[in-house]
């Protein structure tokens, strides 16, 4: 396998004209082809607007599969001798269409198709949803996998892709959101250790005699009707590599070493496919379930705490910060992992028991002495079945309320912890619905969905950061493709420190918003960031809504994951 390669994102507009459309495609591709890539990436829906009158509106301004429009498209690829992915609405004999991601290599040869699994707003009432998964093709740089837009939205579609062995995943959009490029797009580069080559669209994305009418309809601005450009290509550690602006015709090229998508280990030397729990994971194949749970406070304060101190001397200073939380009403407070050993160490795991019972019995005594409820999350060690477990605890006035073992090996805890957790717990609180997620667990987009699917609205994560990405995509994308708040509590690192994320009122589109106006941010959480330095950062958090998962018309973040689709995450 060549392991160097370029690859090009190519990003354009298309309008209501097929004819107009494809002659757009041909001449970016060939002004991609000046730089040489070896692969290029086009946009979602290159055939036409994604706006349709009715179902047979959808299928005439479809394409198909040997008519003209791709038998030209694929003559480009002979002629550039290069693979391209094109995305577009494909007719199908039964009168059905899909929004299809199509593989030529340089020969001109159809390789491979990928029928989008995921479908966004009025896309459900007019494309039929994949029925199969995407195949992995093999070329001599490396292994190849295509998913289109609201696919890379949500997890599961290519965290399958990467499980079964792609190295670069291609993702085609029409996408106005700004947090696509922000937030969804390279955030599936370091989660799954691959490389993103990601097309999206510029210019108007539905008629433009519609613009003013449906902006008027929708409160949504005419500018943000228009595709949000900013395609990019994303290293495996999350570094964007090249990126395209926001408006405007633009190719970006980057040179990338195929094989570093093999490398799948952390700083710390964890494997984190090698590390995954499948087993543990079943409930995402699982049919969408009605919901049956009364929903959290409307907002409740949360603080994290950043203890000045390494040690035994944390455990007085987590007490004091706790009474500090409670006097300016926080309801919860959590504290990093493993926050009362030094460095987040444990050197000796029968001494370490002992310091744990000193800390729970502190922060007991702590949470006892306030006027009001607050409860407390952090991890210590605990002795479990024979031996040691790295376990978050939740402790309140009365001692100790629950335990969730971590579910995931670590590598930097592999000295003392041989006990792992064997399910996801969620506490039903007063002001919601709780779950632990415990140190590295917060590394495995599969964690915060077995939560998500037990109707949790918050998440406290006592983690340590050892990575740029898990803050700045990671961890945001967690609140936002599970509609979950987020207690992040970690010591400070050259990565980042603690953070409260929580979720707008205001996320489905194509309603009124009552509490923001739209900026083209759709689900990135609120973030409170803390400070760098040792202290206490408390911030109003909104458990209710995580009751709202629809984002658009028939699209539910959570429910509208491609479950029959899974077997690679749960296999």
């Amino acid at each position: 396998m060549a392991q160097k390669v370029r690859v090009a994102a190519v990003q354009f507009g298309a309008g209501t004209d097929v004819q107009a459309n494809l002659q757009t495609c041909l001449r970016m591709i060939d002004e991609a082809a000046k730089q040489q890539p070896q692969l290029m990436v086009l946009p979602e829906f290159c055939n036409h607007a994604s706006w349709y009158d009715n179902k047979e509106h959808c299928y005439n301004v479809s394409v198909p599969l040997d008519g003209e429009f791709l038998q030209a498209v694929a003559a480009k690829a002979a002629e550039h001798q290069c693979y391209i992915v094109i995305n577009v609405t494909v007719q199908h004999a039964n009168g059905t269409v899909t929004g299809t991601s199509i593989l030529y290599d340089p020969q001109g040869q159809r390789l491979a198709m990928s029928d989008k699994q995921v479908l966004m707003g009025h896309e459900n009432d007019f494309l039929q949803r994949a029925q199969s998964v995407c195949p992995i093709v093999e070329t001599p740089f490396g292994r190849i996998a295509m998913y289109a837009c609201m696919d890379g939205v949500i997890n599961e579609t290519p965290r399958g892709l990467a499980l079964r062995g792609a190295h670069i995943l291609c993702n085609s959009l029409n996408s106005f959101a700004r947090d696509e490029a922000a937030l969804h797009v390279p955030v599936r580069a370091p989660e799954n250790r691959v490389f993103i080559v990601a097309a999206n669209k510029v210019a108007p994305l539905i008629p433009e005699f519609l613009l003013e009418p449906v902006s008027q309809a929708t409160n949504i601005p005419v500018e943000f009707l228009h595709g949000a450009g900013e395609s990019q290509i994303v290293a495996p550690d999350g570094t964007v590599l090249a990126k395209a602006p926001r408006t405007g015709d633009a190719v970006v090229i980057a040179d990338i070493d195929v094989s570093e998508a093999e490398d799948k280990t952390r700083p710390d030397g964890t494997d984190v496919f090698a590390a995954r729990r499948p087993a543990l994971y079943s409930a995402i194949a699982q049919p969408p379930q009605e919901r049956h749970y009364t929903p959290g406070a409307a907002e409740m304060h949360a603080a994290v705490f950043q203890p000045p101190s390494e040690g035994a001397a944390a455990i007085e200073e987590a007490a004091a910060a706790l009474s500090q939380a409670a006097s300016v009403g926080a309801q919860l407070l959590v504290l990093p992992e493993l926050f009362c050993f030094e460095n987040g160490r444990v050197s000796d795991a029968r001494e370490a028991l002992m310091r744990s019972q000193a800390a729970i019995d502190a922060l007991s005594a702590a949470c006892k002495a306030q006027k009001h409820d607050i409860w407390v999350v952090t991890s210590l060690a605990q002795a479990a079945d024979g031996g040691y477990a790295h376990v978050g605890l939740l402790i309140g006035r009365d001692g100790l309320r629950a335990r969730q073992p971590q579910l995931h090996r670590s590598a930097r805890h592999a000295a003392w912890v041989n006990v792992l957790g064997d399910y996801l717990q969620v506490q039903q609180l007063p002001f919601g619905r709780l779950a632990l997620i415990v140190g590295d667990d917060a590394l495995y987009p599969e964690t915060f969905r077995l939560a998500a699917l037990q109707n949790a609205e918050i998440a406290a994560v006592p983690t340590h950061l050892l990575e740029k990405w898990e803050l700045e995509t990671g961890l945001r994308e967690r609140s936002a493709e599970n509609r979950l708040c987020l207690v992040v509590a970690s010591r400070p690192t050259a990565f980042g420190a603690s953070a409260l994320m929580t979720l707008h009122a205001d996320f489905t589109l194509m309603t009124p918003w009552k509490t923001r106006p739209f900026d083209g941010n759709i689900s990135t959480p609120l973030v409170t960031a803390a400070a760098h330095a040792p202290g206490l950062t408390h911030a109003a958090i909104h458990p209710a809504n995580a009751q709202n998962r629809f984002v658009s018309h028939r699209t539910d973040v959570v429910d509208g994951r491609p479950w029959y689709l899974t077997q690679a995450i749960t296999g």
